[in-house]
């Protein structure tokens, strides 16, 4: 099979799992970023306004609730717990619906928005999943720290994403190749994930909301050679640029060229039907190979 199993137009994250609870609440809720105090006491007349300075979203799990200090205890996965405060003003919503701050709790999977109330780290929202966030993520891998076990990975190609999601690799995260033969025949592992390798991971949450990847498919790494064959979608000499759509499942896949050692590209059309020879350095398939069929 003369081709790399390989979407370059992605899916994207099922879940976001940082603010994953945050966006769900905003979505069933129409939440505005303008926050209202929470409605639990006939004095709210005598709170000050929320602060209203720039808010970060936390995700972890809930520890230690204590209703007299009004504060609570969030654990972060590799992090240090923090303290944060709340009081009358904070909203507490479990999957979207509103709930009254009496019936918080701890908490396995949440996501608070938070700010600074003078020295302090005031909860202006907490987001609450009642269960765990998983989905699939297809994109080009921007870094892997091996001593905290996460992996960056960017949208597409692109090492340019604007939100690049984070996954945790375990040591029970199965690592495998895909698409031809002589790709899959080396094996693979932790070494694949190396700066621009293109990857698909099956991904579950664990008990801090972190994503924990199940499965990662590699679809290539810098260096890796490939066959590609299918019709012509459109095609660019002046840029040196051409894309192919596989007729079995019609997915796309860019190739860039030297017009200059590819004089016959001149005489392609859109339609056509070609058989490509390109490596994936990283960034992008560079073609060594061009013929019609």
């Amino acid at each position: 099979m003369e081709r790399l199993m390989a979407a370059v137009v992605l899916g994207g994250a099922t879940l976001a799992l940082t603010g994953a609870a945050f966006a769900q609440s905003q979505a069933v809720t129409g939440m505005q970023p303008a926050l209202k105090p929470d409605s639990l006491s006939g004095g709210l007349g005598d709170l000050p306004p929320a602060p209203s300075g720039v808010s970060t979203i936390l995700g972890g799990e809930i520890r230690n609730i204590d209703p007299v200090r009004d504060q609570l205890t969030l654990e972060m996965f590799g992090e240090r717990p923090m303290k944060i405060f709340f009081d009358e003003r904070t909203q507490a919503f479990v999957d979207g619906k509103r709930i009254p701050l009496l019936q918080l709790g701890p908490e396995e999977h949440a996501s608070i928005q938070t700010t600074l109330d003078g020295s302090r780290v005031f909860a202006l929202s907490i987001h609450i999943l009642s269960r765990s966030p998983e989905g699939d993520y297809e994109g080009r891998v921007l870094g892997y720290n091996r001593r905290t076990g996460e992996l960056e990975i960017s949208e597409g190609m692109s090492p340019l994403s604007l939100t690049p999601f984070t996954v945790l690799v375990s040591s029970g995260t199965a690592i495998v190749r895909t698409g031809e033969s002589r790709f899959t025949s080396s094996s693979s592992g932790s070494s694949d994930l190396m700066i621009g390798t293109l990857v698909s991971v099956q991904f579950a949450s664990n008990s801090a909301g972190r994503g924990v990847a199940q499965r990662i498919t590699i679809l290539a790494v810098p260096g890796s050679s490939f066959v590609f064959s299918g019709s012509i979608a459109s095609l660019n000499t002046a840029t040196g640029s051409l894309v192919l759509v596989d007729p079995r499942d019609q997915k796309s896949y860019q190739i860039y060229f030297d017009a200059a050692l590819f004089p016959g590209t001149r005489n392609l059309h859109p339609g056509e039907h070609v058989r490509v020879v390109a490596t994936y350095n990283g960034s992008r398939y560079l073609a060594s190979e061009i013929a019609g069929r």
